[in-house]
């Protein structure tokens, strides 16, 4: 490239780089509203942890001016306060503040932070439980959950491949329908928890597009992929189809943990024991959806390939179970949310592609394609009652 051509490229970067440092350094608010304008505060919980004696809560400025926090209250009553960094903070700038206090294990608590012009800003505790630390035992826990959870059921589901091998053609398209339906459910599922969660971050990190990139990105990496493998002669199309789908539940079985771990943390025991039970029951399907590729293509799929595509399906369960609890953090829950949802389309496509194939008339004109697709969503729909 010319020096030309160079010059040409950097002068438009160098001019609005210029005019957005002289647009900034002008203060064009104070034209229009005067400097007696009072500020906007928005203060947002982050993270809230509970120490023996003490609440450590994370503390976000979400707003466009500089806050400066004041004071302190836990259940109506002030409390004093350390700042790890300190008490004044800027946009998008966090501080952890450290509250001597002798909360009151299986209780409910409020903890109210107060800033210089009087604004409030709370978070309630719902239910006091000592948050976990990582240690062995903890450890030890969420991945035994994870273990119950995740890898267990999409085990049993896969001991349904010997019975599927043995259906008709009829029988694999309503089969291929059925798959299509427990993974549309995810998807749905997947998507309304995700902009659920999206919709609580700090307006400033703009949740619903982090979300959206998330999934897009995962939605092409995935096709990306698949294409690649598929130009191989080895795998066989069926196994890749496979792989895309352990691929796709694995990342939504990441979330599915991430819910789990974070329910315990927050002190929602009753909820994350719900979540257990209801998504050890989910899960069974998805072992089922993972080995309907395999079935249909009619490949030889040796013992170890089942065991990979299970464990690719399963123990991301465990991984999610130790982030949620040990290090959870709302944006990225958000961005994993989207990427599992990203991950499930994808593969709905890609097992979409297969039905047409298999039908002479077009797909949802066929009877079993059709009810495939209902009695998956329903399947889903009923064990997903459990999760509540």
């Amino acid at each position: 490239m010319t020096a030309m051509r160079w010059a040409l490229l950097i002068a438009p970067l160098v001019m609005i780089a210029s005019l957005l440092t002289w647009i900034v350094t002008s203060h064009p608010e104070r034209a229009v509203g005067g400097d007696d304008r009072p500020p906007v505060e928005r203060l947002t919980f982050q993270r809230v942890v509970l120490e023996p004696g003490a609440i450590v809560a994370t503390i976000l400025n979400d707003g466009p001016d500089r806050v400066a926090i004041a004071q302190v209250q836990v259940d109506d009553a002030f409390w004093t306060f350390e700042s790890d960094r300190g008490q004044s903070l800027g946009h998008l700038r966090e501080t952890t503040l450290r509250i001597p206090y002798p909360w009151v294990e299986g209780e409910a608590h409020v903890v109210r932070v107060l800033t210089s012009t009087g604004a409030s800003f709370e978070h309630e505790i719902a239910v006091a439980l000592e948050t976990p630390i990582v240690s062995f035992r903890q450890a030890a826990t969420f991945a035994l959950i994870g273990l119950y959870v995740g890898v267990l059921p999409v085990a049993i589901g896969l001991m349904w491949f010997p019975f599927l091998r043995r259906l008709s053609r009829r029988g694999m398209d309503f089969l291929l329908a059925l798959t299509i339906g427990l993974l549309a459910f995810l998807l749905v599922d997947g998507a309304h928890e995700g902009l659920e969660s999206a919709g609580e971050l700090p307006s400033s990190l703009q949740g619903t597009a982090l979300f959206i990139a998330a999934g897009a990105a995962a939605f092409i990496g995935l096709e990306a992929l698949g294409a690649r493998l598929h130009r191989r002669s080895t795998p066989a199309a069926g196994t890749v189809l496979a792989l895309l789908v352990a691929i796709g539940i694995g990342v939504h079985n990441f979330g599915e943990g991430l819910a789990i771990g974070s329910a315990f943390v927050l002190g929602q025991a009753t909820l994350g024991t719900l979540l257990i039970v209801g998504f050890t029951l989910h899960n069974t399907t998805e072992g089922l959806a993972i080995v309907a590729p395999l079935a249909r293509a009619g490949d030889r799929v040796p013992l170890r390939l089942l065991a990979q595509l299970g464990a690719i399906g399963g123990l991301p369960t465990i991984a999610g179970a130790w982030v949620g609890g040990f290090v959870y953090s709302p944006v990225w829950a958000v961005v994993f949310l989207g990427v599992g949802v990203g991950a499930i389309a994808q593969v709905v496509v890609q097992i979409g592609r297969q039905v047409g194939r298999a039908t002479s008339a077009p797909a949802l004109a066929s009877g079993p394609v059709l009810s495939g697709l209902v009695a998956g969503f329903a399947v889903m729909y009923v064990t997903g009652m459990l999760v509540g």
